[in-house]
């Protein structure tokens, strides 16, 4: 029986470690993770994430032949295949500081993988790294082998969340990359047949190490620049008259270019995407290429504009002061379907409104106060480094409370911003939620959620991103 362990129980290896033993009966898969708490979770009805599907998984294969410990070391030790799924925050000091990547704890796994292994393994790279670390893991291997042979491979993921478990019972391809030895063959061919159980031969893509390393950040850092480029015409559009909805239906009806990542929005976020391209950014420098540097730093430059644009937009539209006022938030995740906030547009937006002396009151479905008040506490690269290594008890934000119901947050505000696009959020009775606002009522949407002519009738002054602006408006202009 193969036997696959994988170091890491977040995003990437749980969905993708719960899938794999569901599709492959004769596998047994092993979940690691040195956080208890974490592992406790996946072990009960409430799972640390929540992703639609996967709770159905897990009862399906959970103690048959899916497994979730933090007795790290043994199941390395008795594993073939060996997924590491750690973090790879950037750096927030030293070399390479806000673009590198830290790889301290991939460095560490690698060590502790050394030190237990008796048999020959194999070593999967699943998390997100810079091109060439399979190198560093390699030597750090191969140095401490004791005459135990390592075979490393990249496997990036590709899952979006909100859809990982369709994305990875249907994915659009499995990338493999390894050495181009006998050695290094046999090990993709292995990994290969794991996959073969349900993907179909001509999706699973085999790879030098290197190309498979890029073709992960180059993908994001390709999905970025779409909603940066979408993003930056939907600014014009407001200047000019011009509906971005209508701009990107038009451009997306091109065959060459397609209708997917065109919405604009407030800007993009989640654990990847900014990482992603700070990371590009950084290897592109030290290969001497910073014209191909700039170029990349453009994409998160715009997106950092359009958040602070959005800020100004609804400072501007209030008199130009939110001092005292009320504002509901709704929505905080980074997308829709997911609890995940990792670098949601959100952050930057309450944090504008705060550093104005707004008052918030924010809603969102899938996401905890506590989270809340942590991110909004915290520095920027601190959540993607493991959570007992985050602050502690982050001090409450005193002008943000946090509520479980979109009417409770809206009661008594002066405006309400829209920054994720929750299906719920369409629904709304937004009459009701006129009557119990101050007047003039403001909707600064973010993600082009609702009708703006249907709540002009109603009352509200409305800005649409990238959408004609309201009269209101046109007389505010907001300046970055």
């Amino acid at each position: 029986m193969v036997k696959i362990c994988c170091i890491g129980a977040g995003y990437v290896g749980g969905p993708t470690m719960a899938v794999i033993a569901l599709k492959c009966p004769a596998i047994e898969v092993v979940v690691v993770d040195i956080s208890v708490a974490r592992i406790a979770a996946w072990n009960s009805d409430q799972l640390p994430i929540y992703e639609p599907g996967l709770d159905d998984v897990v009862k399906q294969c959970r103690g048959r032949n899916l497994f979730f410990s933090t007795d790290i070391e043994k199941h390395v030790r008795e594993a073939d295949i060996i997924f590491v799924s750690v973090n790879t925050p950037t750096k927030t000091r030293g070399l390479g500081a806000g673009k590198a990547a830290d790889l301290t704890y991939w460095e560490s796994a690698a060590r502790m993988i050394a030190d237990v292994a008796k048999s020959d393994k194999i070593v999967v790279e699943k998390s997100t790294v810079p091109v060439k670390t399979a190198e560093a893991i390699e030597k750090i291997l191969t140095h401490n082998s004791k005459g135990i042979r390592y075979q490393i491979l990249s496997n990036p993921e590709f899952l979006a969340e909100g859809t990982a478990i369709q994305d990875l019972f249907n994915p659009d391809r499995v990338l493999i990359g390894g050495r181009e030895t006998p050695e290094g063959r046999k090990a993709v061919q292995a990994l290969k047949q794991v996959y073969a159980n349900w993907v179909p031969e001509d999706r699973i893509l085999t790879t030098n190490l290197w190309s498979a390393e890029l073709s992960k950040l180059a993908a994001n850092a390709f999905l970025a620049q779409r909603i940066s480029s979408v993003n930056a015409i939907s600014a014009l559009c407001e200047a000019t008259g011009a509906n971005v909805a209508e701009v990107a239906y038009a451009v997306g009806k091109d065959s060459r270019i397609g209708p997917k990542f065109l919405n604009a929005s407030v800007g993009f976020g989640g654990s990847c995407f900014q990482k992603d391209i700070l990371n590009l950014v950084y290897i592109c420098e030290c290969n001497g290429l910073p014209e191909v540097a700039n170029y990349w730093k453009q994409v998160i430059k715009i997106n950092d504009y359009q958040k602070s644009r959005f800020v100004n937009r609804v400072v501007s539209s209030m008199f130009n002061t939110v001092a005292g006022k009320k504002i509901a938030v709704l929505g905080f995740a980074f997308k829709k379907d997911t609890g995940d906030t990792r670098e949601t547009p959100a952050i930057d937006v309450c944090k504008g409104l705060l550093g104005d002396k707004a008052k918030i009151s924010i809603y969102d479905p899938q996401v905890t106060e506590d989270q809340i008040q942590r991110d909004l506490a915290m520095n920027k690269f601190d959540w993607d480094h493991p959570v007992h290594l985050q602050p502690m008890s982050p001090t409450a934000v005193k002008a943000v409370s946090v509520t479980w119901d979109a009417y409770e947050a809206t009661k008594g505000a002066h405006g309400v911003c829209i920054l994720t696009e929750w299906d719920e959020f369409r629904k709304l009775d937004f009459a009701k939620i006129y009557e119990s606002m101050q007047k003039p009522a403001f909707i600064f949407d973010g993600r082009n959620v609702v009708d703006p002519e249907e709540l002009r009738e109603i009352g509200f002054i409305v800005y649409s991103i990238g959408k004609p602006l309201d009269p209101w408006l046109k007389d505010m202009p907001a300046v970055v």
